[in-house]
């Protein structure tokens, strides 16, 4: 599989900015080209990287005010390394977080899935019926909200599809999390989440909106949900996101059977 994503981002910065990016791909590929680029009014920006104990890439840069443009290219050849089971990211991804109130959503997935044992039958339930009552309207959640809002208003995006999901499996016992991704055949493209859960030994994805075949979805981010997951975080200062590109395409762009189990690789 011969995969290529990019992104570009142009931002005003109009009060000195300390910014962190989640563009690269994670830790679990290793990319045959890739490119990571940042400029201030045309000139140089030096950006420093680290990745958190998910495998996340983060690059976090200081620019003063002014016309910051940021360019990110990959080249993947094969599939990614599997993403490990591990302990502390199982029990951290059975919580309630955030945006991923599984807690109060108990009841609904109690209702909903009674008698439906933790495994593959599981994941296609709460998949299926996320999708049903849910409809994709862009533009119609709040950065604020979470799975809960996503519900009572029955609408949103990917990343409400995805904190829904990851919710009602978490409080069916189903450790869950959310994942950023680029996502070839994606229409219209932009950057897309997905919900993963942990079934039969492995993180499986999940994606309620089905706008995409997971067999070609490229990790960015792992968290417990958007929080950890956002590609463009201001720490200080103030910068505005003036213009988005994102681009990701596969050489064979495959026929998602959404009854199978698919890893994130």
């Amino acid at each position: 599989m011969e995969r290529d994503v990019r992104s570009h981002l142009e931002l005003t910065v109009t009060e000195p900015a300390d910014l962190v990016l989640a563009i690269a791909v994670a830790r679990q590929y290793a990319p045959a080209r890739e490119t990571f680029t940042a400029t201030l009014d045309g000139a140089p920006v030096t950006a420093t990287e680290f990745t958190d104990h998910s495998g996340t890439r983060f690059h976090r840069l200081k620019a003063q005010p002014g016309a910051l443009v940021i360019d990110y290219t990959a080249h993947l050849s094969g599939l990614g390394d599997a993403s490990p089971g591990e302990e502390y990211d199982l029990f951290v991804s059975s919580l309630p977080s955030r945006y991923v109130e599984s807690d109060v959503l108990a009841p609904t997935a109690a209702a909903e899935f009674t008698g439906i044992a933790p495994g593959a039958d599981l994941l296609a339930a709460v998949s299926s019926w996320v999708g049903t009552q849910l409809t994709y309207v862009p533009g119609s959640s709040g950065p604020t909200d979470g799975a809960v809002q996503t519900l009572l208003g029955r609408q949103g995006v990917c990343r409400d599809y995805a904190h829904l999901t990851a919710a009602l499996l978490r409080a069916e016992g189903v450790p869950a999390r959310v994942a950023a991704v680029y996502a070839p055949g994606l229409d219209p493209m932009e950057f897309h989440a997905v919900a993963e859960a942990w079934i039969e030994g492995a993180w499986r994805v999940v994606d309620a909106t089905a706008l995409a075949p997971r067999q070609s979805l490229v990790r960015i981010a792992t968290g417990r949900d958007a929080a950890d997951t956002a590609f463009l975080t201001v720490l200080s200062g103030r910068a505005d996101l003036d213009a988005l590109e994102v681009t990701a395409v596969v050489d064979d762009l495959v026929y998602d059977d959404v009854t199978q189990l698919v890893e994130l690789r």
